[in-house]
Order: structure tokens, then sequence, then C-alpha cells
């Protein structure tokens, strides 16, 4: 048996301690995430200048857009692996894992060089004007054209860490280049520093995601004897049976996340529309959502090897019970989280800009992105469900669902009757119908579970 079968072979722990060992140590890293981008927000909210926050902002999509690379080979090689690992298939987790790096840097090169030779075309897409324009690309030269190798790569590695179940390490390696970029953004961003503004910014989220990348090359180096993730390219295939699996999971989430980048893209221009003071709340309020969006997506992210492990090793009845565990604890914080963002949104919003516009738009904005947590933690769990256990296909039309279904048209009607106000309101409607839609297809699948016959644990 491998280390990484060790890690994941916990289901005769009790279900709590199972998720506490998987869920905590992903939880933290996405709540340093968070920290992190809020840190840019806050830095560059000091200079107290709605044109660089606004670059910040309209730049934001394409940072979002890196997850489509990270989620078509870190979701699907992940769940890939935590299946051959649960089948006891160990060549098949090596050529995953292999498939999975080298796919993923000969993307996020080419990436690269698209934002670099179309920068003129994106940013007008982005929606920036004469105004924005120069800064937004400044900053995006930074955090985007040379940020995508080191940023992309350094993510998937983490996902296929996590799926061996090393999730301690996963989240480490994420969280050192989140602490080291909000260390260095004050230095590259502030007067006191270079005084670099949103460009420094995005020097420093580029030599973060550089260390945090070299952790994961160390590590990885280091347990190269008992890992099933290698570095070498021998292990690299282009085997059928390996890149269907790989993309049959990375594939929806990859075009779920794009649809993301669209739908905020679609917002963002929608925003632009009221000016530059209503941008900068709309990435305010997005970055301070982030908190407990993060959480919900730690857990999700956290159990989703577990999940992909015990379904590979038909031990269903663990599964459901990790399932119906996760989903009560996601609520716990979300209905939480939802009340202190609806009563407190412009308290939130002052403390990262002083301005009045920006600190009244930003605590109406809140109220609004609140509604919809609850919710969408119940999404993101039906959705790590279905990616864990290589049901590709109903990951897909909830990303379809979603956003071309329910949230942009929604989006567009709302800010016709509404106004501002009403764009946030676009992902409460999404969010409470994919809930509704989740519930029914997560009973549907357990039902399904019946007619197996379970290995017993």
């Amino acid at each position: 048996m491998t280390a990484a079968s060790n890690n994941l072979n916990m289901t005769k722990l009790p279900v709590y301690k199972a998720v506490a060992k998987l869920a905590i140590p992903t939880v933290l890293s996405s709540l340093v995430m968070v920290i992190y981008n809020l840190a840019d927000t806050y830095f560059v909210g000091m200079l107290n200048d709605p044109v660089m926050n606004a670059a910040v902002t309209l730049a934001s999509p394409l940072i979002l857009a890196f997850n489509a690379v990270n989620n078509l080979f870190g979701v699907g090689a992940s769940s890939l692996l935590s299946r051959a690992l649960g089948s006891n298939d160990h060549v098949k987790a090596r050529q995953s894992a292999s498939f999975g790096i080298y796919g993923a840097l000969c993307f996020s090169i080419l990436y690269a060089l698209i934002c670099y030779f179309f920068r003129s075309p994106i940013l007008k897409l982005l929606g920036a004007t004469e105004s924005t324009a120069y800064m937004t690309y400044q900053y995006m030269k930074w955090a985007v054209i040379l940020n995508a190798v080191p940023a992309i790569v350094s993510v998937v590695f983490s996902y296929l860490v996590r799926a061996e179940g090393a999730a301690g390490q996963a989240s480490l390696g994420i969280s050192l280049g989140a602490i080291l970029n909000i260390i260095l953004d004050p230095i590259f961003a502030l007067p006191f520093g270079l005084n670099l503004g949103a460009e420094g910014v995005g020097i420093a989220t580029f030599i973060s995601n550089c260390v945090a990348c070299t952790y994961f090359i160390i590590i990885l180096y280091r347990k190269r004897k008992t890992s099933c993730i290698q570095l070498s390219p021998k292990y690299f295939t282009l085997n059928r049976s390996i890149v269907t699996g790989v993309f049959s999971v990375g594939i929806s989430a990859s075009i779920q996340n794009l649809l993301n980048v669209t739908g905020m893209t679609i917002l963002n221009n929608f925003t632009a529309s009221y000016g530059t003071n209503a941008v900068a709340a709309m990435g305010i309020t997005q970055k301070i959502n982030l908190v407990p969006m993060y959480i919900s997506l730690g857990v999700s992210q956290g159990v989703s090897p577990l999940i992909g492990y015990t379904y590979a090793s038909e031990n269903y009845d663990y599964m459901k019970k990790t399932i119906l565990f996760s989903v009560k604890l996601m609520l716990c914080v979300s209905v939480s989280a939802s009340i202190i963002l609806f009563l407190g949104g412009s308290s939130l919003t002052a403390l990262f800009i002083s301005n009045t516009e920006i600190i009244e738009y930003g605590g109406h904005l809140l109220q609004a992105f609140s509604i919809s947590l609850p919710f969408q933690c119940i999404d993101f769990l039906a959705v790590c469900v279905f990616q864990a256990t290589g049901n590709g296909k109903s990951s897909l039309i909830f990303a379809i669902m979603r956003k071309i279904v329910l949230e942009i048209p929604c989006m567009i009607i709302f800010n016709k009757i509404i106004g501002l106000y009403g764009l946030p309101y676009g992902q409460v409607v999404a969010e409470f119908c994919l809930a509704i839609a989740a519930v029914f297809m997560l009973k549907k699948f357990f039902t399904s579970l019946k007619h197996r016959t379970p290995r017993a644990a």
C-alpha cells in the first residue's frame, strides 16, 4: 500500500474526524487565499484611487479564468487519481497525475500568450475605458500574463497532493504563496515602499506564486518514492482511458469556470455603466463575499478525495454519511455569514476605502450577495460529489443552468428593472433554483447506489 492509500484509507475513523482531517487544512488555506484577495483590495484601497480599484476589478475575470485550466487538469486528474487509488490501480494514478501536470503547463503557457498578443481587444471586452485601460494592463501584465504558469501549475499541484490525502501539505503550499503575497503587497504598492499601486500588487502576486510552485516541486521531489504524483515526464501518456478519464470531469469543471468568467465580465460591463465608483464597490463587495464562499468551497474540495475514494471502493454508506455531515456543517457557516454580511455591509466596505459613495454602493450590494450564500453551499457540494464520482455530465448541467439559463438572463432583467442594485440578484435566483435541483439530483444519486452491491468498510 502506498502512502497515498494510507492517507485516504480513513473510513475506520468517525465521519466527523475524517472530514475534519481533510477539510480543516483546505478551509484554512481557502481563508488565507481570501485574506490574500482582500489584502490586494485593501492595499489598493489605501491609495483611495477608484481607477486603481477598478483596474483590479476589471482584470479579475482573467485571473478567474485560470480556474478553467485548473479545473480541466486539476479537478479532472485529481478525481481520476482518487478513484484509481480506491480501485488500487497505482499505474493509472501515476499516469493521471502526470497528464494533469504537463497538460496544465502547456495550457497555461498558451493562455499567457493569448492574453499578451490580444491584450487590446481583451481590455475592451473586460469593460476597460479610456481612464482605466492603462492601469488595468499594468496590473494584468504581472498578475495574468507572467503569473499564469506559476499560478495555474501550483494550484494543479495542490489538487493532486490533496487527492492523495495529504491535505495539510497541499494547503501549506497555497497558504505559503498567499501569506508571502500579503507581505509583499504593501512593499510594492504603497508610497512608503516602491509606490507602484495596482501594478505593484500584480508583481507581488507573481513572485508569491513562483514561490508556491517551487514549494510543490520540492515536496514532490522528496516524496517521489512513495507518491503517485511524479514530476518525471516518463509517466505522461495520451492513453485514451487517461485522457477520457481526466476530461470527462475536467471539461465540465472547466466550462463551469468559463461560464463564471462570462458572468463576471457581463456583470462588470453592466456595472461600468454606473461609473468608476460603482465598479470599485462591486469589486470590494465581491472580495468580501469570497470569505464565506471559500469556506464552503474549502469543505467541498477537502472531502472530495474521500468521496471519490469511498465511491471507487464501493463503501457507499460511509460516502453518504460524509456528504450529509458536510452539508450540515456548510449550512451552519453559510447562514451565519449571510446574517453578518446582510447587517454589516456598509461597515465592512468602509474597511477597504473611505469614499462615501463607494461605501453606500457596497452596503446595498453586499446585502443582495449575502442572500445566496446558504443556497450556494448546497450547490458547491453537489458539484463536488458529481466531480469526485466521475459524473461530469451532471456538473456540466449545473454550470449551464447556473449561468446561461438562470444568472445571466436574470442579471439582464434586474439591471433594466432595478438598476445597479439588481445585478447581484441574478446570482440569488440562480443559486436558489440550483439548490432545489441539487437536493433532487443527490437524492436520485443515493437511490441509484442502492441497486449496487457495496463493499464492506
